[in-house]
C-alpha cells in the first residue's frame, strides 16, 4: 500500500478520536492538529516526517505518534507544578530549529548551547514531560536560573556507564538508558572531562536523537566517517531528532563537524 498525507491523516484521526477531540488540516503546512475542546490546547505534528517512518517501520511508525499525542494532551490537561517537583525538572537537547515558543505562543524557556543545539527545560510528568514556558515559570514565582541549576543538578544524577563498539582502530561509546535524558547527559560536564580522560585520540560527540548519546575516540579518517554514517542512521530512526552532525570536544567547546567522504572540515 502507498501511503500520502491524506490517507495518513484518515488514519490518525481514525485512531486519536474522541469525544472531546477536534481535528484541522493545514494542507498547505501538511500538518494535522489535534485539540482538546474544551482548553483549546492541542498538537500540531508534521505527516511527511511520520510517512517517512512509516516507509520503514509500517504499523510501529504510527503507534509512535498515536502514543506520544496521547500522552501530550495528557500532560496539558494536568495542572503542572515546579514546586514540590524539583527533582522531576531536567534540560533536554533540541535542534535550533525546534519551536522556541507553545502552540499557544508562550515563549519556553531555553539556553543557547551549540550552533546546532539547544537547552530547553522539561517538568517530567511520568511517562511524558512538559516542556517549560514562561508562564508556567511566572505561576510559580521561579527565576530562570533557579530552574537551570535544578535541571543540571538532576541531570547529573542520571547514570552515565556505556557500551563501548571498536570499529577500525576507533572506539564508539553509546549511552541508550531510555529515559528520555540521553542526550541530556551532553550536560554533564564532570562526566564529559572524565570521558575526555578516557579518550586516546580525538574526542567527538554526536546527539543524533533524545534517546542516545555517542562519544568517539577517533584515531583515524575512517573513524569520521563511521561516526558520519552511524550518527546519519541514528537521526533518520530517532523518535524526536536532535542533529546529523557530530561535533569535536576540544578545550570544553563543542564544535561541530562537517564530514565529506574521507575528508573532516570544521
Amino acid at each position: 500500500m502507498k501511503m500520502d498525507s491524506r490517507k495518513m491523516k484518515n488514519e490518525l484521526e481514525k485512531r486519536l478520536a474522541k469525544e472531546n477531540r477536534t481535528f484541522s488540516f493545514n494542507r498547505e503546512k501538511d500538518q494535522l492538529r489535534i485539540e482538546n475542546k474544551e482548553t483549546g490546547k492541542g498538537i500540531t505534528i508534521s505527516l511527511p516526517g511520520i510517512i517517512v517512518k512509516w516507509q520503514e517501520q509500517k504499523e510501529k511508525a504510527i503507534d509512535e505518534v498515536v502514543y506520544y499525542v496521547e500522552e501530550g494532551l495528557e500532560a496539558m490537561a494536568e495542572d503542572a507544578h515546579l514546586s514540590g517537583h524539583e527533582k522531576n525538572i531536567f534540560p533536554v537537547i533540541r535542534s535550533t530549529s525546534f519551536p522556541s515558543e507553545s502552540q499557544e505562543g508562550v515563549p519556553f524557556l531555553t539556553d543557547d548551547h551549540t550552533a546546532e543545539t539547544r537547552i530547553y527545560y522539561a517538568l517530567d510528568l511520568g511517562k511524558t514531560y512538559r516542556l517549560i514556558d514562561i508562564q508556567l515559570m511566572e505561576k510559580e514565582g521561579w527565576v530562570p536560573e533557579r530552574i537551570k541549576e535544578t535541571a543540571l543538578f538532576n541531570v547529573r544524577s542520571l547514570p552515565t556507564d556505556m557500551k563501548a563498539d571498536t570499529v577500525a582502530g576507533n572506539t564508539f561509546y553509546f549511552l541508550n538508558k531510555n529515559d528520555g535524558y540521553d542526550a541530556s547527559r551532553i550536560l554533564n560536564e564532570s562526566f564529559i572531562k572524565e570521558m575526555e580522560l578516557k579518550v586516546e585520540g580525538s574526542m567527538a560527540v554526536a546527539v543524533p536523537h533524545q534517546d542516545v548519546l555517542i562519544i568517539a575516540d577517533i584515531k583515524n579518517e575512517t573513524g569520521y566517517d563511521v561516526l558520519a554514517q552511524m550518527t546519519m542512521s541514528f537521526f533518520a530512526s530517532g523518535r524526536v531528532p536532535i542533529t546529523s552532525l557530530s561535533f569535536l570536544y576540544e578545550d570544553g567547546e563543542f564544535e561541530p563537524i562537517f564530514i565529506l567522504g574521507k575528508n573532516k572540515k570544521k
